[in-house]
């Protein structure tokens, strides 16, 4: 058996690896989720986040710490992720992907997950609400994928479907994973923090996951 680190793998890898498939759809959120008002106070928060994370990228590219700490954090905090039966678990190891057929295993550790302490799934586990794999500012957003899809496809064992989000700290990639034969995922329009509408609607879109 050959052992593969997850962060190694092309996108090209993942759809030979994993049989996934990309679903080509022009999709908005409203598809999946109801968008709600964001208040007066929350708005303000938000282009705080914005505006402290500026002053990074002026003097040179966000590292990934700091990128977490400056906007993941507080936002997964303003959207409501820290309460309970939510859970925030970080740098986690995936339970190894074995592909008989390639002789291959696959191993990684994510960035961050969101987990559901009380939702039932298969096994025990925990319920994935949302994986997210963070990249450097310096970073294209959709370099992530290949890393992130294998974490999400991970949790198929479990669920049906399962959220996930790559980022840059500017940029804001949602994709939707399901299971199916062959699984599937569908990439959502990309969100920016630096332009306030975008990012109004980033924190809309992640409460409506934490809500789910």
């Amino acid at each position: 058996m050959t052992t593969i680190q997850a962060k190694k793998l092309t996108l090209e890898d993942v759809h030979r690896l994993l049989n996934l498939v990309e679903k080509y759809e022009e999709v908005s959120f409203s598809k999946f989720f109801s968008l709600l008002p964001v208040s007066e106070s929350e708005k303000t928060e938000l282009l705080q986040i914005r505006n402290d994370f500026r002053s990074y990228l002026r003097e040179r590219k966000a590292f990934l710490g700091q990128i977490k700490a400056i906007t993941l954090f507080p936002l997964l905090r303003l959207a409501g992720f820290y309460h309970y039966p939510m859970q925030i678990q970080v740098e986690e190891g995936i339970e190894n992907i074995v592909i008989e057929d390639e002789e291959t295993i696959i191993t990684g550790r994510l960035d961050i997950v969101l987990v559901n302490k009380e939702k039932p799934t298969i096994n025990n586990i925990p319920f994935w609400i949302l994986v997210i794999e963070a990249k450097e500012s310096a970073i294209e957003v959709r370099q992530g994928l290949p890393q992130l899809l294998t974490y999400a496809y991970s949790s198929l064992a479990q669920q049906s479907v399962v959220w996930g989000l790559v980022t840059n700290g500017l940029q804001y990639l949602f994709v939707r994973v399901c299971l199916g034969n062959p699984s599937k995922y569908q990439l959502m329009p990309i969100l920016d923090l630096m332009y306030t509408t975008s990012a109004i609607e980033l924190l809309q879109v992640l409460k409506a996951v934490s809500q789910q």
